[in-house]
């Protein structure tokens, strides 16, 4: 009988009154957050650390399937698992959606469709031609965002003009021109560079099976007057439009040796940033690209940086026995500094194996000694954070090394005092002039960039944010170290401002308003806010109003859109971990909310460490990529209850930690 059956058994001995409620339910969270912190501290690996499956919508494993024809090194039976997930991943709709129960999504169904051809699915089977008919009812082919027409361009499947111009010259400009590669975020910075090198020298994708998709575009993809779009309806875009057209006039006019200067720069960028196996930026996008530059610029097979960067994308796969998908990137960092933040609330012994060695693993991981690309905006300031993947010290960020300092924090080892003095020093620092951060930069706010025609993805920029911003300010709060007093000062009084009118917060990095809003209210807790304060009780009100029948909370990717804001589909136990999670922050331990959110978790179907969860709970840019954290469904649901029990165990109804 498994955990989540006894636990069902429990409460409904509840209902029959057999048991004080109370007593029972205390009970019931007690046995299951014993079970729950057993199950993963089993799912741990050897050296300490925790990582789960990361996955996005189909775009990547279809993006993987079109890389192996692009170079005509077909791996025929991973294809073959992959088209088994893609198959699976269509809608309804006959498309392929952003997230799980997602509306149709043009360009991810082109890439799907085009994938399932190139596996070697006939255009005339059934998933196909619904595929092509919803595809067709959606404008066709040619409506694609900007980075599938780039991949359709390399297959020769439209011409290069529908393409926006991006000279690689951008490489040499001076950090004072309008475009500069330091005025955009870190992971537009690591796709660009080698998507340059392709956008100059135009390669043909071998395709060996001479796959083609031209019956998905409405008119042939050469009768196409224009495929560039303003993609913020702003006078700025039409402006920039026209810009576009005269660029693409003049670039033939650009000097030979400049061009090849401007080759020989990306490259260096490139491989100075190739981050061993773990690839550049440690995000599929770039290692993609950074293949298909390699290969069109003659590296051959054994080149060793080529090879590197194609076992980089292979570490990403996913293989089971009859299906496989490709990670976008992979998050071991994140797991686990929240796994140990988990099982730190659940009673786990911090001097005991399991926390060792994993605080051990996360300390190990803290980048010291290498300057990375965010110091083009903080000159001067010492490196001290962590990066998201195993390895990536160009670009670590402010979000996983807050949550890893606090982890490192809790376990009260003096051995990582110097370390922590560190990460204070570069938190601090990487703060904006308004009192926000950002994840992986400073000052990233050159919002005019969004008006390129390149841009329609709206997610070139990495400005501040909520929730990145309240992880900052809880961290600070709880290390309460002077130097990072003025810093939470000014953190605070961007997150007042940044309340919603209802009164949420934003959420950039989780789906969406829950994963702010608890966020915040974290960050108002460890910070010594009054907690009766009107804004907070305005968000607690929120939160409470947002609970479903079922007592659990849930909150749809659409969100992103305004007028979707409210939209939910079923209650997921990560977002119910979240919602509980704040209430308990503002002091609502006893509350009516909190204990029908425990009866939600204790109820929902669990299969040892994790809960049932297909929806998709995280973000990688809002409306346009979404992830779903395989391990959310884990720990945050055990944080909770673990929290309530400790909680309600104390009689306290604080919560002393920055989380």
């Amino acid at each position: 009988m498994n955990a989540a059956r006894q636990v069902g058994d429990t409460q409904g001995l509840v209902g029959g009154g057999t048991l004080d409620e109370e007593s029972a339910l205390l009970e019931s969270v007690d046995r299951a957050v014993d079970d729950v912190r057993d199950a993963l501290r089993e799912r741990q690996d050897e050296d300490g650390h925790w990582v789960f499956e990361l996955e996005a919508d189909a775009t990547i494993p279809s993006e993987y399937i079109l890389l192996e024809h692009f170079l005509d090194e077909i791996d025929d039976a991973v294809e073959e698992k992959i088209g088994v997930y893609l198959r699976e991943k269509q809608g309804e709709h006959g498309g392929w959606p952003l997230f799980h129960g997602g509306d149709f999504d043009i360009s991810a169904s082109v890439k799907a469709y085009f994938a399932l051809k190139l596996i070697g699915d006939s255009s005339d089977s059934a998933h196909m031609v619904r595929a092509r008919d919803a595809i067709l009812a959606h404008g066709g082919a040619s409506d694609c965002n900007v980075f599938t027409r780039i991949t359709l361009a390399l297959f020769d499947q439209l011409p290069w003009r529908a393409v926006p111009v991006m000279p690689i010259e951008i490489m040499l400009l001076p950090r004072w021109f309008p475009f500069h590669l330091s005025k955009v975020s870190y992971w537009s910075r690591a796709v660009i560079a080698p998507l340059l090198i392709l956008m100059a020298l135009k390669p043909r994708a071998r395709n060996p099976r001479g796959v083609h998709i031209d019956e998905l575009f409405v008119l042939p993809a050469n009768e196409v007057r224009s495929y560039m779009h303003n993609p913020t309806g702003s006078p700025w875009g039409d402006l920039l439009i026209g810009f576009d057209k005269v660029l693409r006039v003049i670039e033939r006019q650009f000097p030979k040796n400049r061009r090849q200067r401007s080759i020989r720069a990306a490259t260096d960028f490139i491989r100075e940033r190739l981050n061993g196996d773990d690839g550049l930026g440690g995000i599929f996008p770039a290692m993609a690209n950074t293949v298909m530059a390699f290969d069109r610029l003659g590296y051959p097979k054994d080149h060793p940086d080529l090879v590197t960067a194609k076992a980089a994308i292979r570490k990403l796969l996913v293989l089971e026995d009859d299906r496989a998908y490709c990670q976008p990137c992979l998050s071991p960092v994140w797991d686990t500094g929240l796994a140990v933040q988990a099982m730190m609330e659940a009673g786990e012994p911090k001097d005991g194996d399991s926390l060792k060695g994993a605080t051990r693993w996360m300390a190990d991981r803290q980048v010291l000694d290498v300057v990375g690309d965010w110091a083009e905006y903080r000159p001067g300031l010492r490196p001290g954070g962590w990066a998201f993947q195993y390895e990536n010290a160009h670009y670590p960020d402010v979000d996983d090394s807050a949550v890893v300092a606090m982890a490192l924090d809790r376990t009260g080892d003096p051995k990582f005092r110097k370390g922590l003095e560190r990460a204070v020093e570069w938190i601090v620092g990487m703060q904006n002039k308004g009192g926000g951060w950002g994840s992986f930069d400073a000052e990233n706010t050159h919002f005019y960039l969004n008006h390129i025609p390149f841009a329609d993805h709206g997610a070139l920029l990495d400005p501040p944010t909520e929730d990145v911003t309240a992880r900052c300010v809880s961290m600070l709060a709880q290390l309460d170290h002077e130097s990072g007093r003025e810093a939470v000062a000014r953190g605070l009084v961007y997150l007042r401002e940044t309340q919603q009118p209802d009164g949420s917060w934003f959420g950039r990095w989780g789906t969406n308003y829950i994963y702010g809003t608890w966020s915040v209210l974290c960050a108002f807790n460890a910070a010594g806010e009054d907690m009766s304060a009107p804004h907070i009780q305005k968000a607690v009100d929120w939160l409470k109003t947002r609970q479903r029948p079922d007592g659990g909370w849930g909150e749809d990717g659409s969100t992103y859109w305004s007028k979707s804001k409210t939209c939910v589909k079923e209650s997921t136990p990560s977002q119910t971990a979240w919602a509980t999670l704040a209430l308990m922050a503002a002091g609502e331990v006893d509350s009516d909310a909190v204990r029908r959110g425990m009866r939600y978790l204790l109820n929902a179907p669990r299969d040892g460490a994790q809960w049932e969860e297909p929806w998709f709970t995280a973000v990688g840019f809002p409306r346009v990529f979404y992830l779903r954290y395989h391990g959310y469904s884990a720990y945050f649901p055990l944080w909770a209850l673990a929290r309530y029990r400790n909680l309600r165990g104390a009689n306290a109804a604080t919560v002393s930690h920055g989380m």
